[in-house]
């Protein structure tokens, strides 16, 4: 089984759309919060299209979301999946993935809860930086943003039986991975 993971859509159907070419064959996504509204701090990103966005993830099953800072009620009324606050918990092929989008506490303080809740993998997503890597006792993931990234290219992973990866969706590009 493998898992498709994005973060900071932020309404972008496009970017979306291009992310889910990577991830065809992911039986899971997992959407680390960020769905539909840009925020204030980030311009309209290419492509978007709350509307269209919230129809196309209506059509998907087995996608699990975490809220972010910029979902609101009215991304839940137009959105049927249920947008986990303050995480997400998810057993996959034996292992524990919390999932948060971490705009409320730092890095270290996730690490903290991820580990506290016996989690194997930490995935968060807020920053728009993709990050894959991995301390003493769990692998630490964050997609990056499919639509307004800050470290220059839009991103997703996958996450497989045997090791995490993290791809750039414009050029169909595997840029990392590390085996579990």
């Amino acid at each position: 089984m493998r898992l498709g993971i994005i973060s900071d859509t932020h309404g972008s159907l496009y970017f979306f759309e291009k992310a889910m070419e990577i991830l065809e064959d992911c039986d899971r996504i997992i959407h680390a919060g960020d769905v539909l509204y840009h925020g204030p701090r980030n311009d309209i990103p290419g492509g978007y299209d709350p509307k269209g966005l919230s129809a196309r993830m209506n059509d998907m099953k087995n996608i699990y979301i975490a809220r972010g800072n910029c979902d609101s009620p009215v991304d839940e009324m137009v959105i049927k999946h249920p947008f986990q606050d303050p995480c997400l918990l998810l057993e996959f092929n034996d292992r524990k993935i919390f999932v948060t989008h971490g705009y409320t506490e730092s890095k270290l303080a996730m690490i903290y809860r991820a580990k506290e809740a016996g989690a194997d993998i930490l995935i968060y997503g807020h920053t728009h930086i993709k990050e894959l890597s991995r301390d003493d006792e769990i692998m630490i993931l964050n997609p990056g943003s499919t639509s307004i990234p800050k470290d220059g290219i839009r991103s997703c992973a996958i996450i497989d039986t045997d090791c995490a990866e993290l791809w750039d969706i414009e050029n169909a590009v595997m840029l990392q991975r590390i085996q579990f």
